[in-house]
């Protein structure tokens, strides 16, 4: 998987491409970490992930909890494919993750 982060004052944007699995789910996290001091508005931009398992699953739970923790900022999930939605539904982080 690779990772190009865009930062925008304190909006950080993170798109992966390629599979979020056990093999690379540490890698997004560590990313993830690398930027939350500071950002207000976390984006994980989607358009490029082809795959979503349960390690990464696991990774955008505790970036989501983290945020919350903090009492402020946002984190946003944008343009997940029909195959990752599929996912986000059937575990149901839609009613926990903002997607759009």
């Amino acid at each position: 998987m690779n990772i190009e982060t865009k930062k925008n004052g304190n909006e950080v944007t993170i798109l992966p491409v390629g599979r979020l699995d056990s093999n690379t789910a540490s890698q997004l996290e560590a990313e993830i970490n690398a930027n939350l001091d500071g950002t207000e508005n976390l984006i994980l931009d989607f358009d490029g992930l082809e795959y979503l398992s349960s390690a990464g699953l696991r990774v955008l739970l505790y970036a989501h909890k983290t945020f919350l923790s903090r009492g402020h900022g946002k984190m946003v999930v944008r343009h997940v494919n029909e195959v990752i939605h599929d996912v986000f539904e059937i575990t149901g982080f839609l009613n926990i993750l903002n997607i759009e």
